[in-house]
């Protein structure tokens, strides 16, 4: 006795319909193909796989790479934006060589600078004053040096999430948190790309700013008066190139223009790195405040849906 074949295994395709689009059609034949294969395995055509998954995780699985791929493109995005600017920064370490020697720095002693201090503001601020009054100035460019390195204590408080456990690489993480790592780092939408970053960033620009400090320590007569080379204008586009996307809301330009006037404002009349402080305190002034408003701080970009934070 015959029996009668399950819908699934018709023989009146609706593909031998005309009215049928081709895209219909596949979709049709693949959930046949479905159903027969699952048939086959003792399972019911509409119930779940045998292994107990759903019948739609095939699709998943074409979900599961395209999380995975783009994981990896924000990741290798974060890196390259690390090397990028790492480049640009360390360019300028030749301004700060020559700069040093001129001032009257032995080579071994501004190579010795760039590697401990390392943080670009205090060192121009320590050679400038040596530059301009000799070892009698050495104790306010210390102070001028000391004011502007300040602000890297306020950068700690944003990487210091990033920067996870242990105590060596908080110690590590502590020296190279500086303008540049906090920046890249905190401009990277997961927090594994914003390890990347850092970490990235920081490697670029120790091991660039310190090979450079030493090129334009040795070659610094050679090369004449460094500004002319624009190398200061390079350091500065790579940071607006990183601040410039975060400008979409209203409360980031408020702090932005708000900092830009009170440093400009600031700058003819305090020691250097006081001006830089007293703009940071406009950020936490319109933190505080939330001001303009609720949903002021919110960034378009931002508020898309992100990969989970590894």
């Amino acid at each position: 006795m015959s029996r009668r074949p399950p819908a699934w295994a018709s023989p009146s395709l609706p593909c031998s319909r005309r009215s049928v689009t081709t895209t219909a059609c596949t979709a049709w034949t693949s959930r046949v193909a479905r159903r027969g294969s699952r048939a086959s395995s003792g399972a019911s055509p509409h119930g779940p796989n045998p292994n107990g998954s759903a019948a739609d995780e095939s699709a998943g699985g074409s979900t599961d790479g395209s999380t995975a791929g783009s994981t990896a493109a924000v990741d290798r995005a974060a890196a390259r934006a690390g090397i990028a600017v790492g480049l640009a920064t360390a360019a300028y370490g030749i301004s700060f060589g020559a700069l040093a020697v001129a001032a009257g720095l032995d080579i071994w002693q501004t190579c010795v600078l760039s590697l401990l201090m390392f943080t670009g503001g205090s060192q121009f601020a320590l050679v400038g004053a040596l530059a301009a009054g000799g070892l009698a100035a050495g104790p306010s460019g210390i102070i001028s040096a000391a004011l502007l390195g300040a602000r890297n204590s306020l950068y700690a408080v944003q990487v210091k999430p990033i920067i996870g456990g242990g105590f060596w690489r908080k110690v590590l993480a502590a020296h190279v948190t500086i303008d540049e790592t906090t920046a890249v780092a905190t401009a990277q939408p997961t927090l594994r790309a914003k390890r990347i970053g850092f970490w990235v960033t920081a490697a670029a620009v120790y091991i660039g700013w310190n090979l450079l400090t030493l090129v334009g320590a040795i070659i610094g007569d050679a090369l004449g008066d460094v500004r002319q080379y624009g190398l200061d204008a390079a350091a500065a586009a790579a940071f607006l190139g990183l601040l410039w996307p975060r400008l979409r809301a209203r409360q980031p330009i408020v702090v932005a223009v708000g900092a830009v006037v009170v440093a400009a404002s600031l700058t003819p009349w305090l020691p250097p790195g006081l001006p830089v402080l007293c703009a940071a305190g406009v950020a936490l002034i319109v933190g505080l405040a939330n001001w303009p408003g609720p949903g002021a701080s919110r960034d378009p970009v931002a508020s898309e849906p992100r990969e989970a934070e590894a």
